[in-house]
């Protein structure tokens, strides 16, 4: 029988993968700012979504195979690559002055789609297998589930509510920009690592 403990790897594993800065990351912290962190909530629940159904697939073996065909690898790395950029786009020009009337935050379906094709949250999902390898298919794919969609709620939460206090230093439309432009940057700079 398994208690919390013998997941706590688990737990500490996946808390780093998704903390660290990656498209996820970057994109709520711009949208907390952007939008403030009510807005924004759709947006995390639907990412806290998503990498928990990606790492159920994976859990059943689905990232393994996606991880042997190298031609389906590409697929993936071009087109998250490509909506990357584009977000990137967006927030490069992204105008203070519309943010709250004509802009919007991503919806909670657009976050959970995302995932699909967001390569960090494969990745991650395909390395914590290691630790629950010794269970049943369908246990190490709940288990990578209920560990990926918990822990991630609280990474979003920290990472919109960091955003939504950083725009209250983000009054001047220069700052505000140069911020926002900085984030579009850090995403391009993720695109381009998919490919290294």
């Amino acid at each position: 029988m398994t208690c919390l403990a013998d997941y706590l790897p688990l737990i500490g594993f996946v808390f780093f993968g998704l903390f660290s800065p990656g498209p996820n990351v970057i994109m709520i912290t711009a949208s907390g700012a952007r939008f403030g962190f009510q807005r924004t909530i759709p947006h995390i629940f639907g990412v806290a979504l998503g990498v928990g159904v990606i790492a159920f697939v994976t859990g059943i073996g689905i990232g393994t195979l996606l991880a042997a065909q190298p031609g389906l690898t590409l697929a993936l790395k071009i087109v998250a690559s490509l909506w990357i950029v584009w977000m990137a786009y967006n927030l490069w020009n992204a105008d203070p002055a519309k943010r709250r009337d004509r802009e919007r935050p991503f919806t909670f379906i657009e976050a959970v789609l995302f995932q699909w094709i967001n390569p960090k949250v494969w990745a991650v999902a395909l390395s914590a297998t290691a630790y629950v390898a010794t269970l049943a298919p369908i246990q190490q794919a709940s288990s990578l589930a209920a560990t990926f969609s918990t822990v991630n709620i609280g990474v979003c939460i920290f990472w919109a509510v960091a955003g939504s206090l950083l725009s209250y230093l983000l009054t001047n439309p220069v700052a505000w920009r140069i911020f926002m432009r900085i984030m579009a940057i850090a995403l391009v700079g993720f695109s381009v690592l998919l490919f290294l």
